[in-house]
């Protein structure tokens, strides 16, 4: 079978981590599995066990974009697990930033189900761990595709701020600008859907005009960055027009926001490899305080209108 979210995706981010310059800052992690009372943060139980009973059963098409193998149950358990050992490696004063190589990606699942190629909220569940100790988590979604499971899980909690920066319009059809959060956490969802070929030049400006204001006003302790490639310009299933360059620039911009030891970006989507090896190298590279850039920045697409349009939104509470 040939699905695009496969094991090759892994093997890039791999090479992507030796052609980074940066093998020698890099310190392993051991991870484990997370555990259900980790995943009943975000999930129901039953949830949780029927995704075990489908991969015991031989596993099969969840939708028409998700599959599971026997494995994937586990590998999911494992995934999750990887954003919780990088939170308490970080802690514990290992590292200054962590990168989480996993797969499958999670930020398109919600609590009760799985779709988009994800079936466990990986990111969701490094946030609610942090928020139950009573860190503020802003999370910082650059995938091309919207992260409707993970906005699901916070959009009524005040104290995450979910910022996404997407494709619009293109799957899973959310993330439109009034979007912006309902009850306690109205005001604390931002989200800035861009038009097909969009530039870097336009993301940056969006984040230094727009993000930023926010993120400054909502004050987080800490920061997870879902680092989907998939709005690289030669992604075989998205229209944006980034460039590895792109993201470096976008991942250092958004790693000041916090402390030190206090970042971790989790890998989402992208489905060219050799743009997924350049991504991922450029935003370890980043992550690392290591200008290591194989592309260029990119500018002139479209998406200026967006920026001005959600600068004169301004609808995002006091975020206090």
């Amino acid at each position: 079978m040939n699905h695009p979210e496969r094991p090759d995706r892994l093997r890039a981010v791999l090479r992507g981590a030796g052609d980074a310059s940066v093998v020698d800052a890099l310190v392993p992690v051991e991870v484990t599995p997370a555990s259900n009372a980790d995943l009943e943060l975000v999930h129901p139980r039953w949830y949780l066990d029927e995704l075990d009973q489908r991969a015991a059963s031989g596993g099969g098409w969840i939708d028409a974009d998700t599959f599971m193998s026997p494995a994937s149950a586990d590998a999911a358990r494992l995934a999750a697990g990887a954003g919780l050992a990088a939170i308490e490696a970080l802690c514990a004063g290992r590292g200054d930033a962590a990168f989480c190589a996993i797969r499958p990606p999670g930020h398109h699942a919600v609590p009760a189900a799985a779709m988009g190629f994800c079936l466990i909220s990986n990111v969701a569940v490094a946030a609610a761990s942090l928020v139950a100790k009573g860190e503020r988590v802003m999370i910082f979604d650059y995938d091309a595709h919207h992260g409707n499971g993970t906005q699901a899980v916070f959009y009524d909690d005040p104290r995450v701020l979910f910022v996404s920066a997407h494709q619009w319009p293109l799957y899973p059809g959310t993330g439109a600008t009034d979007e912006t959060g309902e009850g306690a956490g109205e005001g604390y969802t931002l989200n800035l859907p861009m038009p097909p070929g969009t530039t870097g030049d336009v993301y940056v400006r969006a984040f230094d005009e727009v993000i930023l204001p926010v993120a400054e006003r909502f004050d987080p302790t800490w920061l997870i960055i879902s680092a989907g490639f998939d709005a690289h310009r030669a992604d075989p299933l998205t229209d944006l027009g980034l460039s590895s360059g792109d993201f470096a620039m976008l991942t250092a911009r958004a790693a000041q926001l916090v402390p030190s030891g206090r970042c971790l970006a989790v890998l989402e989507g992208g489905y060219d490899l050799e743009a997924l090896r350049s991504s991922s190298a450029a935003v370890l590279a980043a992550l690392a305080g290591i200008d290591h850039r194989q592309e260029a920045p990119t500018c002139g697409g479209p998406g200026a209108d967006v920026v001005e349009r959600a600068r004169a939104q301004r609808v995002y509470g006091d975020l206090g």
